[in-house]
């Protein structure tokens, strides 16, 4: 391979070389001639030297700027980070919570490694693998991690960097980008081509008579065309895209297959890889060797490998600003609050309003606890964080992709339930269940025109149809079912909260006194009532700590909440003190 690595060498840069070679050639000629001068004549050359250098210098200047502006490329230049597989170096046991992706794009390295073995077979290199997931997921290291396994060559660029005001530019950077790759395709084998937020340039072509969007169909044209290969001399260039966006918004063309032959589906962690996830970032930091890495997990459901990091590190300044040596659970829970609901700011209120949100707050709580089928209470708090005065964060369980109309009617019934417990204790309401109300419509309207959930037998999906072709008696009885369904949970939720009454105002108390109560605390609570949350066995994660080599299962939930809850006292107690 060296004289291929010296032939692309020699193909880059003889210009360089031929303007060394000449330099040294013209000094050489130049002391030369200077020796065979006659005096008078070598005085006068040496006075108007330093005026002739001057001028070359000049000249040099205007000469290398014409160079780089105009025969490299000009407009055309764009940010490339070209690296070689070696300086890359992220292996796939370095890539945690991507599992199902790891495996698939492990038969891409499989393909690039075995190039020469399946052209003797009379197939064909993979040309494309696109990337769709959710941002935050590892796309990116994914693609590195396929280029350090394959052991080839890495240039990485973004979608925005082809865009530009000048019509042509962004083809003529799609050419040089894919001329270098090329290049070290010949020189190393094959070469990956990674492009970041590739629908900027991948996006549906639209075509008009008036010319619009002629630079993004032009720069979209020679993508196509370099990605089909065409002219070129069979190099292996395996192009790589990944986008955050929906796969549809993409052009047909650059998804047909030869072009985009393999496609690469980056999900969010689940519970198993999100245990691995803060595993591997927990062990980054000093931390509690008691801490409840399942409990975490479960805690942490549709959340990113990035946005877990950003709990870790959120903890650590928490707990370095508390003047903690080691991060603990308080310190993670806060975290998640600060990230998902903002900081927490107390606001001045009256006591008459200061009881109308914990009533609101306790409603909430006290419904999602005992009627919602997959979500659990993490935490109630009236301490206002952004725009709202208190809240209750509840998360799902487990991982859940779809939703039935038990879990649709007990979101409406939680939602409900802050306006019913405003409504049962003063006799008013105030202008906090304006948000709620949002919610309640929102997805009583879903279940009735959208997924065919009501219970009058319209099936199918009324809002496809154009406003003007509905009739108005179909949207009345459409609109109709909504207010019925509305209705109904209104009454559940009112003959629940009447019935656990004493529930409601236990945790008003609560929360007037200590403003915000944690899983643990409202666990107790209701089991103090004989209504203990019945968690799922499926659920009962094992309890991992990082000192441990082995997974032990989890104790029964009663005796962990019981260490919990034994820690928070002793804490508020020594605080008092």
């Amino acid at each position: 391979m060296w004289y291929r690595r010296v032939k692309v060498w020699l193909m880059n840069y003889w210009v360089r070389l031929l303007i060394v070679v000449a330099v040294v050639l013209l000094l050489f000629f130049t002391v030369v001639g200077l020796a065979s001068l006659e005096s008078f004549y070598l005085n006068l050359t040496l006075a108007t030297l330093p005026l002739q250098l001057l001028m070359a210098a000049l000249n040099a200047v205007i000469f290398v700027y014409l160079y780089m502006t105009v025969f490299r490329g000009g407009f055309s230049q764009m940010k490339k980070t070209k690296v070689k597989s070696a300086h890359v170096n992220v292996k796939f046991s370095d890539i945690i919570g991507l599992e199902q992706a790891k495996r698939e794009a492990w038969e891409v390295v499989q393909l690039i490694k075995d190039r020469s073995r399946l052209k003797m077979i009379g197939g064909k290199i993979l040309r494309g693998v696109l990337m769709v997931g959710p941002p935050g997921c590892g796309k990116t290291l994914l693609a590195k991690g396929i280029a350090t396994q394959a052991k080839v060559p890495f240039i990485s660029v973004a979608g925005s960097e082809f865009v530009e005001v000048f019509v042509g530019v962004g083809a003529a950077r799609v050419r040089k980008l894919f001329k270098q790759a090329r290049q070290l395709a010949y020189a190393e084998g094959a070469c990956i081509v990674f492009i970041d937020e590739i629908e900027v340039i991948g996006r549906g072509r639209t075509f008009s008579y008036m010319g619009g969007g002629q630079e993004t169909n032009s720069t979209q044209n020679q993508l196509l065309v370099e990605m089909d290969g065409l002219g070129a001399k069979g190099e292996n260039v395996i192009v790589m895209g990944a986008t955050n966006a929906a796969e549809s918004i993409l052009d047909a063309a650059l998804m047909r297959p030869g072009r985009f032959d393999r496609k690469l589906y980056i999900d969010k962690p689940n519970l198993t890889e999100r245990e691995d996830l803060f595993r591997f970032y927990m062990a980054k930091v000093q931390h509690d060797p008691d801490l409840n890495i399942g409990r975490l997990a479960r805690k942490s459901v549709g959340k990113s490998p990035a946005e877990i990091e950003n709990m870790i590190k959120e903890s650590a300044l928490i707990a370095m600003r508390r003047g903690g040596e080691q991060v603990e659970y308080p310190d993670i829970t806060k975290a998640v609050e600060r990230i998902e609901l903002g900081i927490e700011h107390r606001k001045t209120m009256t006591p008459h309003e200061r009881e109308m949100v914990a009533y609101h707050e306790s409603g909430h709580l006290v419904t999602l606890y005992l009627l919602h089928p997959t979500d659990d209470v993490f935490k109630a708090s009236i301490i206002s964080r952004g725009g709202a005065l208190g809240v209750v964060h509840h998360s799902p369980r487990e991982e859940l992709y779809t939703m039935d109309r038990d879990t649709m009617l007990a979101n409406i019934k939680v939602s409900l339930a802050g306006f019913v417990a405003e409504k049962l204790r003063f006799g008013v309401t105030s202008t906090g269940v304006s948000g709620d109300f949002q919610n309640i419509i929102a997805m009583a309207h879903n279940m009735v025109w959208r997924v065919g959930m009501g219970s009058n037998g319209f099936l199918g999906d009324f809002s496809v149809i154009p406003e003007a072709q509905i009739s108005e008696s179909l949207k009345e009885r459409l609109n109709a079912e909504s207010e019925q369904i509305i209705k109904e949970c209104h009454e559940d939720t009112v003959r629940v909260l009447k019935k656990n009454w004493k529930i409601v105002d236990h945790f008003v108390k609560e929360l007037l006194e200590r403003e915000e109560l944690d899983y643990d605390e409202i666990d107790e609570i209701f089991d103090g009532f004989g209504l203990k949350h019945s968690i799922p066995e499926a659920l009962e994660t094992t309890k991992v700590t990082l000192s441990d080599t082995t997974e032990e299962k989890l104790k029964p939930k009663t005796a962990v909440n019981a260490k919990a809850i034994k820690k928070v006292r002793a804490k508020k107690d020594n605080t008092t003190t």
